[in-house]
């Protein structure tokens, strides 16, 4: 059996339960009955207003967004699901600062909570740098099952380094 590189840090008996779902060719029906269909954002126009919304209800004072898009180049090869960048350039005697996130193309097609846990964790990155308990209490605040999509959103990486994507998502 390989090594679960995307659950290597949950304990063993966690992992356990996952190599059993494995060996009995359940990987897919445990997705798929917690998570029936994908979203409908297929673009980056959609992207942008999807996270606009959320950056509205929970982070109203942090500096705004510029630039929102799924991008082909991020890969979970590289261990990147999304990205945030700031970028601060002087502009005559003022300091302008810019927000960009990027999200891996392989979000287009899975349910929206998967979606909305990649941007949560982003969006978090404008008010915490660093993946601290303050960070991980914000992401908890704007998606309430954060930490349980992010172990089900590994489940799929996993399901797809096996087998490749659900034929139901595609």
């Amino acid at each position: 059996m390989k090594k679960l590189k995307y659950l290597h840090h949950y304990p063993s008996q966690t992992q356990d339960q996952v190599y059993n779902l494995i060996k009995q060719d359940k990987l897919d029906r445990y997705l798929l009955q917690k998570y029936a269909s994908p979203h409908k954002i297929k673009n980056d126009k959609m992207l942008f207003e999807y996270i606009s919304d959320l950056k509205f209800k929970y982070l109203k004072k942090s500096s705004p967004l510029s630039k929102v898009t799924f991008d082909g180049k991020i890969s979970i090869i590289h261990n990147a699901l999304g990205t945030h960048h700031f970028i601060s350039r002087v502009q005559g005697n003022k300091l302008k600062a810019k927000n960009e996130i990027k999200i891996a193309s392989l979000f287009k097609n899975v349910p929206e909570e998967f979606l909305k846990m990649i941007v949560v964790h982003e969006l978090s990155h404008f008010k915490e740098k660093e993946h601290n308990k303050a960070f991980y209490k914000l992401c908890e605040h704007m998606q309430a099952s954060y930490h349980q999509r992010e172990f089900d959103l590994r489940v799929y990486l996993t399901h797809i380094d096996l087998y490749g994507k659900l034929e139901d998502w595609r």
